[in-house]
């Protein structure tokens, strides 16, 4: 039965493989003129000494963290359910799965920002020949960091599953390694953050003090926050949301081990902790055969040519997911549990399309509404974010509905949380091919910038233009589903947390099930919960403002030091400016970084000395109640900011006419107030919203580690 379980190893040595294959057919193509070189190798050495900074801040950070938490686990929590081990045994274990979870997210951050930049001066000159090789090298470029992601994710966890005692011990290991799960939470919140932060203070600074103070167009080389909003591309939504994807698919396969030792137990067989290893392994096969199959049309919808490839991978994933669940659980239910769970992907695919699309009603009545200014622009965008919610909530609420009802139906012990496991790893199997769609938008909206920076013609940015539209919708896509994805996780790492306490309260799952809202401490647990979620996004959005300032006030220096910098005849500061908005980023992460992580273990730490509470339960509340105010939070930010953009982009392409039928175009109040929009979503898509789908899963992930000091 468990022969299957070769596929996890075959599958992640064919992924690196693959990885290695599209790195060198990618890296071969041109580089375009002399002039697009030197711009895509000034953004390369912005973006690399961003990172540098950046994760050296975060490797001093995540060593003390580790410390700290082999300390308090190991020896003020003395985790007593775990038997034949002392201690310092546990203290070490966890520690060291923190800090290999951390590096392996930081290491995926690293690669696929290194070829995402490579890949942003070839898509722009492959644009100058065809839209069909634009789109085959930005979604190449992009498939490196979507499958080395998944796959050292997947090698990751196997890997240490089995050096902490995995075969023998299947109902033990899963609990030593939720370490593992923290590192790479830890981490991807500091990368999505950090860079976040440093992404939207760049494109802000650019926007407003180029198109809209001096009237210049976007990526104008006279302005000097041009190269920083190009280098934040990268650091943001490639290096960023990397991390982001690496800790989401490593902590929620920890989650669903941990709840199939429950049915381990009744059954003796470890092919119910396995299952999730092997469903994920065969998700990156299903994925790599669906970049494979895309091939652009010229006049064609680039979105289309995706779509295609996204099908193909999705019936091969039902095939896989049928193939898993009849070898190693032998149960047809649970194999509908996983098709509930791939085909919320598919629902969240069209629910993020229609909302952020230009061609569909949403983003129209945004573009419409700036007609009359900035102010009905705001408005009627934050009307749509909110408005999106109701689709998330309903996607989450059936899919759970579903999949816990075919488990229940399964007759399996524990079945019905089992199977909403089931259906999260389902979504999880089409990772590799999300997060390459992801990292296609910034490598067109770099390719966008270069050809203008470089003077390329109108044929040229047309297409480009296009490329950027659909990078918009790909970004926002790839961030509902991470949402939704962490809506069906955040059940899954709820139950989890409550088999943990229950290993450790009463040395086996399932014995603390009731978390009781009418008790009063577990009450101003959730009321203390949704405040976290409202002082993180309040602290990350003002960490944009406040960088934001200070890069304009560079630029605006720039201007009035040297006057023939906008005359066009020297060159502006570039590395100035790139440094400046990299120290006052990397400055402002600090603080909302630490909120999530310090927060909910304090909550516990003191209903836990007050007698009388139960601790574990008031935890319990912070993380149900946190999770659910995330998951609506992040869907307003970011559908709306993405139907902020795309509204722009909207005029922009002449889409939106005026009173005698003429294209409205750009440099009009109807175009100020659009940017205007754009502008105040940026923050909300690019760095709060997407921040908030890390701190959901850090909450699960610091609670499952730390929760034996609640009880």
């Amino acid at each position: 039965m468990l022969g299957i379980f070769w596929v996890v190893p075959v599958a992640g040595i064919i992924a690196v493989l693959f990885v290695i294959y599209l790195t060198r057919d990618v890296l071969r193509r041109d580089t375009g003129t002399p002039k697009m070189a030197e711009i895509g190798s000034m953004v390369f050495e912005g973006a690399w000494a961003f990172l540098k900074r950046q994760y050296g801040t975060i490797a001093m950070l995540a060593v003390v963290v580790a410390v700290i938490i082999g300390a308090l686990v190991g020896v003020l929590g003395g985790e007593k359910g775990i038997e034949g081990m002392t201690p310092l045994g546990i203290a070490w274990r966890t520690g060291v799965a923190f800090l290999a979870g951390a590096f392996c997210s930081a290491i995926s951050g690293f690669i696929g920002m290194y070829i995402a930049v490579k890949s942003n001066v070839r898509c722009a000159s492959a644009a100058q020949r065809s839209l069909r090789e634009a789109i085959t090298v930005a979604l190449r470029g992009g498939a490196v960091a979507g499958f080395l992601i998944t796959a050292l994710s997947l090698l990751g966890v196997t890997a240490i599953y089995f050096a902490y005692g995995g075969a023998k011990h299947p109902e033990i290991a899963p609990h030593l390694i939720v370490g593992f799960g923290f590192g790479a939470s830890f981490v991807a919140l500091f990368a999505q953050l950090g860079g976040g932060i440093y992404t939207k203070a760049a494109d802000m600074g650019a926007d407003l003090v180029g198109k809209v103070e001096a009237g210049i167009p976007e990526d104008d080389p006279r302005n000097a926050a041009v190269i920083a909003d190009l280098v934040g591309d990268n650091v943001g939504d490639c290096a960023g949301r990397g991390a982001d994807l690496f800790e989401s698919t490593a902590a929620e396969n920890i989650g669903a081990m941990i709840l199939g030792i429950v049915i381990y137990v009744v059954t003796q067989n470890p092919a119910w902790v396995l299952f999730p290893l092997v469903v994920r392994a065969f998700g990156l096969i299903s994925s790599l055969v669906g970049v494979m199959v895309v091939r652009g049309k010229e006049e064609e919808n680039p979105m289309n040519a995706l779509n295609r490839g996204y099908y193909v991978a999705i019936a091969l994933c039902i095939v896989g997911m049928y193939v898993t669940v009849a070898t190693m659980l032998g149960n047809n239910w649970l194999f509908w549990a996983g098709v509930v769970g791939i085909l919320t992907s598919v629902a969240v695919v069209y629910i993020t399309q229609y909302y952020t699309e230009p061609k569909f009603r949403p983003v129209k009545r945004i573009a419409e509404a700036s007609r009359t200014g900035p102010a009905t622009n705001i408005v009627m965008g934050t009307s749509v974010g909110y408005e999106t919610i109701l689709a998330t909530a309903v996607v989450i609420g059936i899919a759970l509905l579903l999949s816990f009802w075919k488990g229940v139906e399964s007759g399996v012990p524990g079945g019905g949380v089992f199977a909403t496991a089931v259906a999260t790893m389902g979504m999880l199997m089409t990772c590799p091919y999300i997060l390459s769609m992801d990292t296609f938008g910034p490598i067109t909206d770099n390719a966008n910038g270069i050809n203008e920076m470089a003077g390329a013609g109108e044929k040229v940015r047309h297409i480009t233009d296009r490329l950027d539209a659909v990078g918009n919708t790909t970004k926002a896509l790839t961030k509902g589903y991470a949402m939704v994805s962490a809506g069906l996780a955040a059940f899954l790492l709820f139950q989890a947390y409550l088999d943990r306490v229950s290993f450790l309260r009463f040395g086996k799952e399932g014995m603390f099930t009731v978390v009781n809202l009418a008790l009063v401490e577990v009450f101003v647990g959730a009321l203390l919960a949704v405040m976290l979620v409202f002082l993180f996004s309040s602290w990350a959005i003002r960490g944009v403002s406040t960088t934001a300032s200070k890069i304009i006030e560079e630029v605006h220096r720039q201007f009035r030091a040297d006057p023939g910098i906008l005359a066009g005849t020297s060159r502006p500061d570039y590395a100035r400016a790139v440094d400046i908005t990299t120290r006052a980023g990397l400055r402002e992460m600090i603080a909302p970084g630490l909120l999530p992580v310090i927060a909910p273990v304090a909550i516990g730490v003191l209903f836990n000395l007050v007698k009388g509470y139960d601790a574990a339960m008031v935890v319990a509340s912070v993380l149900m109640v946190g999770t659910i105010g995330g998951i609506c939070l992040a869907s307003y930010m970011n559908n709306g900011g993405g139907a902020w953009d795309n509204a722009k982009k909207l005029i922009e392409d002449g889409q939106l006419k005026d009173e005698k039928g003429n294209p409205i175009r750009k440099g009009s109040f109807v175009h100020a107030a659009a940017v205007v929009g754009d502008t105040v979503g940026d923050p909300l898509k690019d760095c709060a919203g997407p921040s908030l789908h890390v701190l959901v899963k850090l909450l699960s992930t610091t609670t499952l580690v730390m929760c034996p000091l609640f009880i």
